[in-house]
């Protein structure tokens, strides 16, 4: 749907017009990508306030129908992508130790990841705890440690490089609980 801004409307109108005629078809489209109505809903009133910020400064010739159903899917993706990201290592630990014949694995493991938290220097363990343990994206973090987006790439590679590496004999007891977290 074209809304031409030279048809004598209104912002709002015209804003309101692409609402009515999308909303429910990009719920149905959002669905699919984050499994709930809720969600969805949530992810396609993200885009359409997004849209209302920079509605004005917006090409002629926008086609708004796949602007809007290409906003929804990299938003689902990016809730979808930020949603995994939240499991923390104590989410781990809670999981396992709640078997108790695993009590001894479970410390185990925890001793293990800790000692291997503390073989990465101080700057790639602090962007490996912001990025998976508290969930900032990569931008967040290097706002806040003042570093670029690269540096933070860099960090995050060689973490899960020595993570990989220090904990590749437990790797069976971590792919269970990921397993498990579905």
């Amino acid at each position: 749907m074209k809304v031409s801004k030279s048809v004598q409307i209104d912002k709002k109108e015209r804003f309101e017009l692409l609402f009515r005629s999308y909303f429910g078809e990009l719920c149905g489209f959002s669905t699919k990508y984050v499994g709930d109505l809720e969600s969805a809903k949530d992810v396609v009133h993200d885009v359409f306030l997004a849209l209302w910020n920079k509605f004005d400064t917006l090409p002629e010739d926008t086609n708004f129908k796949s602007y809007l159903f290409t906003a929804v899917r990299n938003k689902c993706l990016n809730a979808i992508r930020d949603s995994k990201s939240q499991t923390s290592l104590d989410d781990l630990e809670t999981l396992v130790s709640g078997n108790e014949e695993s009590g001894l694995e479970t410390a185990e493991l925890a001793e293990t990841i800790e000692a291997a938290l503390k073989l990465l220097p101080e700057k790639c363990r602090e962007v490996f705890v912001l990025s998976r343990v508290e969930g900032l994206k990569y931008a967040a973090i290097a706002d806040q440690m003042k570093i670029s987006v690269k540096t933070v790439e860099g960090q995050m590679s060689k973490a899960l490089r020595v993570l990989r590496h220090e904990l590749a004999e437990y790797l069976s007891m971590i792919l269970i609980f990921f397993i498990g977290m579905k």
